[in-house]
């Protein structure tokens, strides 16, 4: 069954799928801003906002809506990334009327207390002091930030201690007045779905107002550079990569593939030569991070710190090789049963229906079915293997790093 996508008046966008067997519903609120749209003053804004919109509004407490909702056995929570905010809640078809209301109410009228802003500051705090504690996350960060230095793109989505710090309550009040409007809300929803769906919507965010908003989009240059934070630790964290194609770019199926071949799975061939082989480390894996105007491909690898030179030398190589030769017959076709039989499975449910529909309309890529992506996975040639892996593999290099060592001392891997 196809998805429908209904524009309210004032320019809400409700997008649905029906689910006729189940007996839930999921609601995703998703809001077109995210770390990259703040200034330096509301740097971690968006975050902040995730927090702050459970707090409520007058008539909503946070007590009254986390009461209420634990009422019924729903689960909800939020998340904020670099270019989106999402407030979902998941719960049986019968209560839907009860989470669109506590969802359009959170987003519309937040009340900004000063002591849940003051008390809510310091969660936001612990949450960077956690993700400092881990190295990983510092890895990815220190590659983020070395990749994409001076683009809007290169903020931690959560700020910085300083930044949360300052923020007011006229800064925070200011950004959501800015970025949270009509224009940039979708309202995705998939289950079990009544009759009246689109009047329920319109009754709750149909009166909302606001102008459209806007996003810088800024091209980033390719960099070349290693950065490390030095800690004692007993492991070694490692993200190496390279910029690669945007989030709408057509190879993105045939890119799904090469990541599988390279190190997606226990039969990649980073896993095989890292770990099974030579025992080197327990976690290896490649991964994308794709945004409007600028995209990444990366390996990461943990393991003893003596042991970086010759894990570093490994990702290069297995890189080159699949730049310059591509991968064979098998590993294609093997890795083109794994993502449609991965793609049929993930969306079972609802919530990763509602998933697929919210951050596909909030980014502007097409809704394409499952068949169409099937197609489109079956389609991919080994020449658009070739193709895409140079485009996504072959450098400038950058590596982000954590462990006993400086960032030059990691040079060499990068040339």
């Amino acid at each position: 069954m196809e998805h429908t996508l209904t524009t309210l008046p004032n320019g809400i966008r409700l997008i649905t799928y029906d689910m006729p067997s189940t007996r839930s519903v999921a609601i995703g609120c998703w809001i077109d801003t995210g770390s990259r749209d703040e200034s330096e003053e509301e740097a971690g804004a968006s975050h902040f906002l995730e927090h702050l919109l459970f707090k409520g509004s007058d008539e909503w407490s946070a007590r009254r809506i986390s009461e209420t909702l634990d009422g019924v056995g729903a689960r909800h929570n939020a998340f904020t990334s670099k270019e989106y905010t999402c407030f979902w809640t998941r719960m049986r078809d019968e209560d839907l009327e009860t989470g669109i209301e506590i969802l359009a109410e959170m987003l519309q009228r937040p009340a900004f207390r000063q002591s849940e802003i003051d008390s809510e500051r310091n969660v936001v705090l612990e949450e960077i002091n956690m993700n400092d504690d881990d190295p990983t996350d510092v890895a990815h960060e220190d590659f983020i930030t070395a990749i994409w230095e001076g683009h809007p793109l290169a903020p931690p989505v959560l700020g910085s201690r300083e930044s949360i710090h300052a923020m007011t309550r006229d800064t925070i009040n200011g950004y959501w007045a800015r970025r949270y409007t009509p224009y940039s809300v979708v309202v995705a929803i998939a289950g079990n779905l009544p009759e009246n769906l689109t009047e329920l919507i319109s009754d709750r965010f149909g009166s909302w107002e606001g102008e459209p908003t806007s996003r810088l989009l800024v091209p980033p240059p390719d960099v070349s550079r290693s950065r490390a934070t030095r800690r004692d630790t007993e492991q070694a964290h490692l993200v190496l990569g390279s910029a690669s194609i945007t989030r709408n770019d057509d190879r993105r199926f045939a890119l799904s593939l090469v990541d599988h071949i390279v190190g997606g799975g226990m039969s990649s061939r980073l896993f095989y030569e890292i770990r099974e082989t030579r025992g080197l480390a327990y976690a290896v894996h490649t991964f994308r991070l794709p945004f409007t105007d600028a995209g990444a491909s990366a390996t990461y690898v943990g393991t003893t710190p003596n042991q970086v030179d010759e894990v570093l030398k490994i990702v290069r190589d297995q890189l080159g090789l699949v730049t310059e030769s591509g991968v064979t017959s098998e590993e294609l076709e093997r890795a083109k049963g794994h993502v449609k039989g991965s793609l049929a499975i993930s969306l079972e449910d609802a919530n990763s229906r509602m998933n697929l529909l919210g951050r596909n309309e909030i980014t502007g890529q097409e809704h394409l079915t499952v068949d169409q992506i099937v197609e489109a996975i079956s389609a991919v040639t080994h020449d658009d293997v070739i193709d895409v892996a140079n485009a996504a593999y072959d450098g400038p290099y950058v590596i982000g790093a954590v462990g006993p060592f400086d960032g030059q001392d990691l040079e060499e891997y990068i040339r």
